[in-house]
């Protein structure tokens, strides 16, 4: 299905990024199931890590508009003009795979709030095709859908799908989970296959690596992202009406990721993707490298971090100076019968629900708060499909609402407040999780008020007392309390 295209030549007049020497590991033998190439497009044999040639930024007609509204230290607030909708940030993007948000219609989500949906490329390329797409005028008249888009890669895939992948310099070589068949998927085609959907923002196939990962594979993934924007870049047809975004890797080490941050900035993106996080990494870990590459990023573009959906994180990021976020999370958890509420999540299949008259959260608004009972949606989420549609739809407009809230909390010059009693009301015995205290730490915004003054004793529920206070706190069960550490410096 995928067309096979080779190596680009070396660019004349490229430009190296210097290495540090203990970047250098030569690691051609180890990795024999990547089959590594060298890192730059020259052939020689036993080739170490040592540049990665790239072109001068050529500056290209970007179909984006950013501008910032309001911010406090880190956090701010902007308004993102795309060709198909004007958004405010922070905002979070549901995920729709195939063109759908499951159990949701347009309307809906447009009701909600929803300001951009994200579709899958590698998905959308085998069903219904991007070839179809392109005849129906791309997935928004597919779709009928007039708010904007974004189309990831398929790069994930590399991760969720690995053991039916095998990733070269050419691209990745995937057996397809609907016949078996090899296809292969380069920086190339995954540019043309987007370009044929046609969503407001596309994204560069990157060479995607579980944080967890340790090792010279790590360095080889950053590495080789950056020698594939090059490709992305010059695939791209559509620059007049598609943005796209670059995704900066590098794993969990520091050097690795100022190195991918500055190779990104130079080719002059219409904005930034974090990627390589929500994968299992500690949150210690995780909100240092949200820190480092926010605060290296350009002012003036759009920062995305993928796969985050939690509010806590989404909270944390956006203190840090983060926009954008995506994540599988409201709906997922949804069709398990668990809804967000400002105190954490509730499970609505426990039998402590079964006669509870009271809505999801009496402080919500939505559709679904207004008109039915916990009892009536744990009747419908054991026996009938309608109960995940409620839950999705409430789950979504819970975090449509969380954006809109840190906008305007921003815009109004109240962040600090706003994050103080979203942590209050989250953790109202003040065992706030020492990884959110050290970030905001760094984010300037004192919580002290809202904070355990000692520690406390890691909580547990067990689930019959999940059931007696109706409320089971999913992201706080291993937390410990407020112990801030001094001199922080990301």
């Amino acid at each position: 299905m995928y067309s096979l295209v080779r190596f680009h030549p070396v660019m004349r007049n490229s430009i190296a990024i210097a290495v540090p020497l203990r970047l250098r590991p030569n690691i051609s033998n180890t990795l024999p199931h990547h089959k590594f190439r060298p890192t730059c497009f020259h052939s020689h044999e036993g080739h170490t890590i040592s540049c990665v040639p790239y072109s001068a930024p050529q500056t290209k007609p970007m179909a984006l508009h950013f501008e910032i509204l309001g911010r406090f230290n880190r956090a701010r607030a902007a308004q993102l003009t795309l060709p198909h909708f004007v958004c405010q940030t922070p905002l979070f993007m549901p995920v729709g795979t195939q063109g759908t948000i499951k159990g949701l219609t347009n309307n809906e989500l447009e009701r909600i709030g929803c300001q951009i949906i994200l579709g899958n490329t590698y998905h959308l390329a085998l069903r219904p095709t991007s070839e179809l797409l392109e005849e129906a005028g791309g997935l928004h008249n597919f779709m009928n859908w007039p708010r904007a888009m974004l189309t990831d890669s398929g790069g994930f895939q590399m991760v969720s799908l690995l053991h039916l992948a095998d990733i070269t310099e050419e691209g990745v070589t995937f057996q397809s989970p609907v016949d078996g068949k090899p296809m292969l998927l380069t920086p190339e085609e995954s540019i043309q296959i987007q370009n044929r959907i046609g969503a407001d923002i596309i994204m560069a196939l990157d060479d995607v690596v579980k944080t967890t990962i340790t090792g010279p594979r790590i360095e080889e993934a950053m590495y080789r992202t950056l020698r594939w924007i090059d490709r992305c870049i010059a695939a791209h047809k559509r620059p007049h009406d598609q943005n796209l975004f670059g995704i900066v890797q590098g794993g969990l080490d520091p050097e690795l990721r100022d190195i991918c941050v500055k190779g990104l900035v130079d080719r002059n993106l219409p904005g930034y993707a974090i990627g390589g996080l929500a994968g299992g990494e500690d949150k210690d870990s995780f909100w240092r490298v949200v820190a480092q590459c926010t605060a290296a990023l350009p002012e003036d573009k759009p920062r995305y971090v993928m796969g985050v959906g939690y509010p806590l994180d989404i909270v944390v990021c956006s203190a840090l100076g983060a926009d954008m976020y995506d994540c599988v999370y409201p709906t997922r958890t949804a069709r398990f019968g668990t809804a967000l509420i400002p105190e954490g999540v509730l499970k609505l299949k426990h039998r402590a629900m079964a006669d509870d008259t009271r809505p999801i959260d009496p402080t919500c608004p939505c559709m679904v708060c207004k008109n039915y009972t916990r009892a009536y949606i744990h009747c419908l989420v054991t026996k009938d499909a309608m109960g995940s549609q409620l839950l999705s739809y409430h789950n979504l407009y819970y975090m449509m609402r969380l954006s809109r809230n840190l906008h305007t909390s921003i815009v109004e010059g109240r962040f600090p407040k706003f994050v103080c009693d979203f942590l209050q009301t989250m953790f109202p015995k003040g065992d706030v999780p020492e990884w959110v205290c050290n970030a905001m730490e760094v984010a300037g915004i004192d919580i002290s008020s809202c904070c355990a003054p000692f520690p406390s004793c890691q909580e547990k529920y067990s689930s019959d007392e999940i059931g007696t206070n109706d409320i089971h706190m999913e992201l706080r069960l291993t937390h410990t309390s407020y112990r801030p550490t001094r001199n922080l410096e990301i």
